[in-house]
């Protein structure tokens, strides 16, 4: 067992797709592949069942997969010991949106308490409109935020990643398994609509110019609901790859296809208030994001989630 078999097994495990892991790690899909055998032949057993619609964590699997999660972030924290600047001291604001917070911030604010530990992150969830507002008045130095909704041009921005969209369907859905929908077939289907951080507008921007109307039959401004209401087969709904879970909190199996038609990313990234004096600290923060998707040598990993 090594950690490159540990970080694949992860990434298929958290993505329920070789091809999606590998297009997460920027690798090929027969090497996810040989890792994951080679990690099952080490250990003795099955991890996962291959079916038609991906693949699913067997019991032993899923015991793997809390285990090699807690490897996975020791050695994060190993890594970061010789990065920390124990000589940045400060306080920074920050605004963040729902989507961010839940999806997003965790796993980031534990890497930045072990790099910076003099450091004091103050964060505040807020809604777009209430961000914008506290970055222009300075209460905020700075956000993290889901660039593809704002244009305010007192705002500076800068996109960390790219999330893209796809259908949600429950297990042995009458679509899964394809390789993509259309939207006239969706449309044909119940639609669970997500409405936090402004989802239901940004959804008409991709329904709008197919002339159909998606057949909503409940709007929740709960991601968690939407993911029940889905694999309980409810109804589908297109969601970004960031919020999405191979499981509902029931444990049953939710699927993911591809839609016809190209679909606008959810973009996560940082705002500020243009032309602004950025305080030493703020600029940490920021360096560091930049660092962890900017730089060309880090590899984006599933298990950040």
């Amino acid at each position: 067992m090594n950690l490159r078999q540990l970080k694949y097994f992860l990434a298929t495990a958290e993505l329920g797709q070789v091809s999606r892991a590998a297009s997460e790690l920027s690798i090929s899909q027969s090497s996810v592949t040989s890792a994951i055998r080679e990690l099952e032949q080490s250990m003795g057993t099955t991890l996962f069942n291959r079916t038609a619609h991906g693949m699913d964590l067997t019991p032993t699997g899923r015991d793997l997969l809390s285990a090699a999660r807690d490897v996975m972030e020791k050695v994060q924290i190993a890594q970061d010991i010789g990065q920390n600047h124990s000589d940045v001291t400060g306080t920074i604001n920050i605004a963040a949106t729902y989507t961010v917070c839940g999806y997003f911030l965790p796993y980031h604010l534990d890497r930045l308490s072990h790099r910076f530990p003099n450091l004091t992150i103050n964060i505040s969830e807020l809604n777009r409109e209430s961000i914008e507002e506290g970055l222009i008045s300075n209460r905020f130095d700075v956000a993290v935020i889901l660039t593809s909704n704002t244009s305010n041009p007192e705002l500076a921005t800068q996109t960390l990643m790219r999330s893209h969209r796809r259908l949600w369907v429950p297990q042995n859905h009458t679509l899964a398994g394809r390789e993509f929908a259309t939207f006239e077939e969706v449309a044909e289907h119940d639609y669970i609509m997500l409405t936090v951080d402004e989802a239901a507008n940004t959804s008409m921007k991709y329904w709008g110019p197919t002339g159909l109307v998606p057949r909503v039959r409940m709007r929740t401004s709960s991601t968690e609901a939407v993911r029940s209401m889905v694999a309980n087969r409810l109804g589908v709904t297109i969601l970004s790859d960031m919020v999405y879970r191979p499981w509902s909190l029931e444990g049953r199996r939710i699927s993911t296809l591809v839609m016809d038609r190209e679909i606008p990313s959810m973009d996560v990234g940082l705002a500020w208030r243009r032309n602004q004096d950025m305080p030493n600290a703020a600029r940490h923060f920021v360096d560091y994001f930049r660092n962890a998707y900017l730089s060309p040598q880090m590899a984006h990993t599933a298990w950040r989630g």
